[in-house]
């Protein structure tokens, strides 16, 4: 795991100063059998402001409720911890309804939120800030889902989402409402039941270094397979960077469009959408569109160093800006099954892209990481001219 990459977009300095300091009476509850506090709902509760809880591995099952202090640490110890809501919800929205603000949840293991709705998620996001770290949320109504707080920035990293969706179209791996930020980087989210691998409203967008992608019907996976709709769905458009990413659309699948951007109505202030240094692999041999935009959006879509495999078209909009990206049926990869997808030679890819630029705001386009599985990061080396896709040829195997 890189421990100290500098990124191009934005870092995690971007999140500090935002109260996240603890008081300095802050004390430390333990969670787990023999433990001062036998469930993660009791030490919500017990805890006070700034407190951190660890919960030691096992399994909770129907342990759910409300979080209403602030700035408090949840993280998994000893192993992942397992939160099974077992048929249960709190207040009808899910199994943690994070109320308090500036809630960091690290290391969790989340499944089973349903509500009579329809619309259960493991995580429910009502408080200000939230930061999620190396979790694994799957086969909930939706894995997190947040209501509308622009002043609120949502940070998820290292984390694994599979199998959200209760099948309506309506439910999703990620679901974030109008936000201010959502940070979203190194992490694999795949399966989604019906819905999309992930959804923002956010006014702003960091899409990083992730890989969005589902199982074959029948190959073991981590969950069962899913059929997805869309892998990244930015509804209301917004200021969004996806940069570096694996973006995989499975033969079977809900909605032959990869990425959508201000189909529901491009609502948000700022209609740039920057494609950058991704490696696309569409699996429908039928149908597909790269990159889908909405009739509102009033700024053409940079698309710079991207490969594009399989079928399909571009995008629906003619005034794509189109930079060195390079399109194949079979591009060439080290080993396409398993996700190694670094180039093979090929001068049409390797030192074949061009220096990306800067956005609108001036922030740095070039890539400077690349996902590796299970949700972690790797280094992109980048000697010469920079390489088309999410990885460089000489980066170490993803």
């Amino acid at each position: 795991m890189i421990k100290s990459l500098r990124f191009a977009v934005v870092s995690t300095s971007a999140f500090l100063g935002l109260g996240f300091a603890a008081s300095a009476a802050a004390a430390t509850l333990n969670v787990g059998p023999g433990m001062t506090y036998s469930t993660p709902c009791r030490a919500f509760a017990a805890a006070a402001a700034g407190d951190t809880i660890l919960i030691n591995a096992g399994t909770y099952a129907g342990d759910v409720c409300g979080i209403y202090k602030h700035n408090l640490i949840i993280r998994g110890v000893n192993g992942r911890p397992k939160i099974d809501a077992a048929g249960r919800n709190a207040m009808g929205k899910g199994t943690w309804v994070v109320v308090g603000n500036n809630i960091t949840v690290e290391n969790v293991e989340m499944t089973g939120a349903k509500v009579p709705d329809r619309n259960g998620a493991a995580i429910r996001l009502e408080g200000t800030h939230f930061t999620l770290r190396h979790s694994f949320l799957h086969n909930n109504e939706n894995g997190i889902l947040t209501g509308a707080n622009l002043n609120s920035n949502i940070l998820i990293e290292h984390s694994e989402f599979g199998r959200n969706g209760a099948g309506t179209g309506q439910t999703h791996n990620l679901y974030i409402g109008t936000v201010r930020t959502l940070t979203f980087r190194y992490n694999f989210s795949h399966d989604a039941h019906v819905g999309h691998n992930l959804k923002s409203r956010a006014q702003t967008n960091h899409i990083l270094y992730n890989r969005f992608s589902s199982t074959a019907p029948g190959q073991t996976g981590t969950t069962a397979s899913g059929q997805p709709s869309y892998e990244i769905d930015l509804p209301n458009a917004g200021l969004s960077y996806v940069i570096g990413n694996v973006i995989q659309q499975p033969a079977a699948n809900q909605n032959p469009s990869m990425i959508s951007y201000g189909v529901e109505g491009a609502n948000n202030p700022n209609h740039h959408l920057y494609v950058v240094n991704n490696t696309f692999l569409n699996d429908d041999t039928v149908r597909g569109t790269f990159v889908l935009v909405g009739s509102g959006v009033s700024k053409p879509v940079l698309m710079q160093n991207n490969i594009l495999a399989g079928t399909g078209a571009l995008s629906n909009r003619t005034n794509v800006i189109q930079k060195t990206n390079y399109r194949s049926v079979a591009p060439g990869f080290v080993n396409r099954a398993t996700y190694d997808l670094r180039p093979t030679a090929s001068a049409l890819v390797i030192d074949a892209g061009s220096v990306p630029g800067v956005s609108v705001t001036g922030a740095s386009l070039k890539p400077v990481a690349g996902y590796k599985h299970v949700s972690t990061a790797i280094a992109r080396p980048v000697t010469g001219a920079i390489d088309i896709g999410a990885y460089e040829a000489t980066s170490v195997a993803p």
